[in-house]
């Protein structure tokens, strides 16, 4: 069992950062995939990023490459996502997620509540 608390979200202007923290606790968090999804309203839930448990690979959604970057303290059981030129249409509540499947993109077994991020244009 891994449970996972989100911190971070907020309101910031359109071009601002946020930079988004996950907290695990329970079994070998380095065993996990950790990923960041999102939900906006009306919508279904997107995969954004994710990175292995070793931290030696990541993947990003098309719309997330070049402006987030995932990463992860197994020490301190962390997991970061760093958003950068954030755009109106990332506002969403963003959720973390923790699995041991290898495939980086899907098959998530644990979830956090989620923390909102609204971008104001």
């Amino acid at each position: 069992q891994v449970q996972l608390v989100e911190s971070g979200g907020g309101l910031v202007q359109a071009g601002g950062s946020l930079r988004l923290s996950c907290a695990a606790s329970g079994r070998i968090f380095s065993n996990y995939k950790t990923g960041w999804f999102r939900q906006a309203p009306g919508k279904e839930r997107e995969f954004v990023a994710a990175i292995r448990g070793s931290g030696s690979s990541t993947l990003y959604a098309d719309s997330a490459k070049g402006r987030f970057t995932i990463s992860r303290d197994n020490a301190k059981l962390m997991v970061y996502l760093k958003m950068n030129s954030l755009k109106p249409e990332d506002t969403a509540v963003y959720y973390c997620a923790a699995g041991l499947n290898s495939d980086l993109g899907c098959a998530y077994d644990y979830w956090g509540q989620g923390t909102q991020v609204t971008v104001s244009s």
